[in-house]
């Protein structure tokens, strides 16, 4: 995932917001006790997606891929003092670790977690969102997106994660690798869909910020 040297990273690292406490306490853990650490959104990107957050002031957020709530927190950083989050996994083993996390926060009375499916789920919340974050199975992108849109406020942002797949993107197509096909046709949807207007971000494994129109 690294499209810049590891070098430059570190100085953009250290050039940018430091991580708060809570969250270098949970990516700390993360690495020494889930399995796949790597998922997390880490330091730069966290900041990143907490500034996002600040700007677009969201009341009701959704996220899609918990994990251990790294990236949950970082958008909680902007959400109005009414606001709500709600991020869906399927993993129930995290549960437990993630509701920790968000217990030590300002906002854990505010995050509601969801076990399951999200194809499954997001049909039930009745609610209007101004802040999305995809990064969940990439193979359900384009799902989710269709199931997102007409939840969306007016003006509001969809980020997705991963759409630069570890550079796959660019590669030849293995007709059995279904997650770069399925973000080939996500990244085509998301610049061509008048429904939004996108921009694609260099971050990390490639972040995208799609505007409800």
């Amino acid at each position: 995932m690294h499209f810049i040297s590891q070098e430059l990273e570190d100085y953009i690292e250290q050039h940018s917001e430091k991580e708060p406490p809570l969250l270098a306490a949970l990516n700390k853990e993360t690495y020494q006790k889930i399995l796949l650490p790597r998922m997390l959104s880490g330091h730069f990107q966290g900041r990143v997606l907490s500034m996002l957050s600040k700007l677009i002031r969201p009341v009701n957020i959704l996220e899609i891929g918990t994990y251990t709530g790294y990236s949950a927190l970082c958008l909680c950083e902007g959400m109005q003092e009414n606001g709500q989050l709600h991020t869906i996994d399927i993993k129930e083993e995290l549960v437990d670790f993630q509701r920790k996390h968000f217990d030590k926060s300002p906002w854990g009375k505010q995050i509601f977690q969801h076990l399951g499916e999200a194809v499954a789920i997001i049909p039930t919340l009745d609610i209007k969102f101004d802040l999305v974050f995809i990064d969940a199975d990439k193979e359900n992108y384009l799902n989710y997106f269709e199931l997102i849109v007409p939840k969306m406020n007016k003006g509001g942002i969809i980020l997705s994660d991963n759409v630069l797949w570890s550079g796959k993107v660019l590669e030849p197509l293995n007709p059995k690798d279904l997650s770069t096909k399925i973000l080939l046709e996500y990244n085509q949807l998301l610049a061509n869909d008048p429904r939004v207007e996108t921009v694609l971000l260099p971050i990390r494994d490639g972040l995208t910020v799609s505007r409800v129109l």
